[in-house]
């Protein structure tokens, strides 16, 4: 039996394919590992993010129920400040036009007694003496 060059060529192209093998082996073995990995990861921020999500969508529904709260507080204020206006409208129509009636009259019957008595009025048009 006798060895040439051609077959020793062909041992190292073999040995050589084995080794390329073995290493493609393992960076496939690796990447497996990188992947699953990667899987966990995923896995794990979904187990997290669903729950924070429904805290997130807890927490919205109870927003826009103290809006709406908010809405008709603020329309009951809006009611209450008209009714409030139209008090005020009506306070001073029944008040302060008798008072301002009342007021002149006694002007008027003070001016009438200073002048009976003798006295200039404080406000006479034209001038005083």
């Amino acid at each position: 039996m006798s060895v040439s060059l051609g077959d020793i060529a062909g041992m190292i192209a073999a040995l050589a394919f084995v080794l390329l093998v073995l290493r493609t082996g393992a960076v496939i073995g690796k990447a497996g590992k990188v992947l699953d990995e990667t899987r966990a990861g995923v896995r794990e921020i979904t187990d997290e993010t669903v729950p924070l999500l429904r805290e997130v969508t807890d927490t919205v529904a109870a927003t826009n129920a103290q809006i709406g709260r908010l809405d008709t507080i603020s329309s009951n204020v809006a009611t209450m400040s008209t009714n409030v206006s139209a008090l005020t409208s009506v306070a001073t129509a029944t008040v302060g036009r008798p008072l301002i009636k009342v007021a002149a009259f006694s002007y008027g019957v003070r001016s009438a007694l200073d002048l009976r008595r003798g006295k200039t009025p404080l406000n006479k048009l034209g001038g005083g003496s």
